[in-house]
């Protein structure tokens, strides 16, 4: 487990060809550089309404044109809000046809955990641009699929990490990349809130990809790997519910610790009962923190030596979507290319198998 492997050799290893899919091929999608890329939002659940459709009223390189959604009720109050022709709304059934539509550059796959693959594909296949929520997928081998899908289409596929695109997220990216206080010694870091107004959605339903890990899990996962720049070597991991009676067949919580290639141990917690968001680095010549770390508005952090991290007031989706928006214009690798997603579900995929066997250390 001493053999130092970075973040790009894991990915090559994990089966990705991420020059090709994200930049090698020319975009089947010619976009126009002075105008904005239109958007359509596939899933008009909670957070597309009240993140992503409100984020793309900000943002500068792309806007909502679009909709797909299964809830027929929804069409003409996201129509009357949006100004969205009835030539850009589709079912779920009808997607396909978007393969038709020049209004329509990017689909957005904002659909239960169980479904991002299917639906990432079809977009592909339309010849649009894949965004897809986290997690990716239900595992490594959908997520695979996904990426060979953007790869023969010759379109770009995204997953929405939006703090990999927040600016004090980002500064603690570079504190790592850079050593600023010292190697990393220890990563601590924890997601979740207390679900119980989930019972009954499909969050609390194993085949639709519900439980802490998938939701919430999956930040303190990606917190770990970027903080440190490095890819785990081995996991382990134990699972419990409290309340059988709300989540009947999935993880209310799960603790997991990644080990490093240094040696170095990230503790990482996820919980449907338990509040928790923060992360917290420690280093051989200091420390800094995230607290919130995964909030919509108010991350913020602190240093051990003095530096403060304060709230930046942008909105965080209209950010990562401009940012998503711009490396399409540019024929450029996006901030979180689909690769990305795969190198997370590989060690969910671990986490899960640790779990079912009893805590267990699992190499990667």
């Amino acid at each position: 487990m001493a053999q130092n492997i970075s973040r790009k050799d894991f990915l090559v290893r994990a089966g990705s060809a991420l020059a090709v899919s994200s930049i090698g091929f020319p975009s089947i999608i010619i976009p126009r550089k002075n105008e904005k890329l239109g958007v359509a939002l596939v899933g008009l659940g909670n957070y597309s309404t009240n993140q992503l459709a409100p984020g793309l009223q900000e943002t500068e390189h792309c806007e909502l044109r679009g909709i797909v959604t299964g809830s027929p009720e929804k069409i003409p109050v996201w129509q009357e809000r949006y100004g969205i022709k009835d030539s850009n709304v589709y079912n779920y059934e009808n997607m396909h046809q978007i393969a038709n539509n020049d209004d329509i550059d990017i689909v957005y796959i904002v659909l239960p955990n169980n479904m991002h693959a299917e639906y990432s594909i079809i977009g592909a296949e339309a010849g649009k641009h894949v965004w897809c929520e986290k997690p990716m997928a239900m595992n490594a081998e959908e997520c695979r699929e996904m990426i060979r899908a953007a790869e023969r289409n010759r379109v770009q596929l995204t997953i929405g990490y939006r703090m990999q695109h927040e600016p004090n997220t980002q500064t603690i990216i570079g504190y790592g990349q850079d050593e600023t206080y010292g190697e990393i010694t220890e990563i601590r870091s924890g997601g979740g809130f207390n679900g119980g107004f989930l019972e009954g959605t499909w969050r609390t339903v194993a085949n639709m990809g519900g439980g802490a890990m998938y939701d919430m899990g999956v930040y303190p996962l990606n917190a770990a790997r970027y903080s440190s720049g490095m890819e785990p070597v081995a996991v382990r991991a134990k699972q419990w519910t409290d309340r059988t009676d709300i989540f009947p067949n999935v993880d209310e919580h799960m603790d997991f610790d990644l080990e490093f290639p240094d040696g170095m141990i990230a503790n990482c917690k996820t919980s449907f009962g338990n509040n928790m968001n923060y992360l917290e680095v420690d280093c051989t010549d200091g420390w800094y923190r995230l607290e919130p770390f995964l909030s919509y508005t108010g991350v913020q952090g602190e240093t051990s030596s003095g530096t403060e991290l304060p709230e930046d007031p942008n909105h965080q989706q209209a950010r990562q979507m401009d940012n998503d928006a711009l490396a399409i214009k540019n024929s450029t690798q996006p901030v979180v290319p689909g690769e990305e997603g795969l190198a997370d579900m590989v060690v969910v995929d671990a986490i899960f198998k640790s779990a079912a066997n009893g805590n267990e250390w699992v190499e990667l």
